[in-house]
């Protein structure tokens, strides 16, 4: 663990486990149920239409009808997408007379997405 070596093979050319570091990982690591929710929550995050569903959301409020101008999709498609996102808690409706306008459940959400976009942002300054 003394360097950092890039290359294209990415297995150690002699097995030597290090059990100092594997047990202080173990102590650190998640439990394995809180790995599987979180891999579900990057599922969610996994569509394209749901994320450009949630970037609609960054700054603005908007019905269905708003949401499906913008990314100019019929509304059936939009309202099956915002169910599978309020199901996971990523978004939050507030109903207005016949309207139901949606947002962002919380800041959590926009910085999941803030980082997402700053890490590809990222990769590309390192390419």
């Amino acid at each position: 663990m003394d360097e950092f070596i890039n290359n294209t093979n990415d297995t150690c050319e002699e097995y030597e486990s290090h059990s100092d570091y594997v047990g202080l990982v173990r102590e650190d690591m998640y439990d394995i149920d809180h790995i599987y929710d979180l891999a579900e929550l990057f599922k969610i995050f996994g569509d394209s239409t749901r994320l450009r569903i949630m970037s609609a959301l960054l700054n603005h409020e908007l019905c269905v009808c708003d949401i499906s101008d913008v990314l100019e999709m019929n509304q059936s498609a939009i309202s099956h997408q915002l169910r599978v996102l309020r199901t996971a808690g990523l978004i939050k409706v507030r109903r207005c007379g016949k309207s139901a306008f949606y947002s962002l459940d919380d800041d959590h959400v926009r910085k999941i997405i803030e980082l997402g976009f700053e890490h590809l942002g990222h990769i590309d300054e390192a390419k």
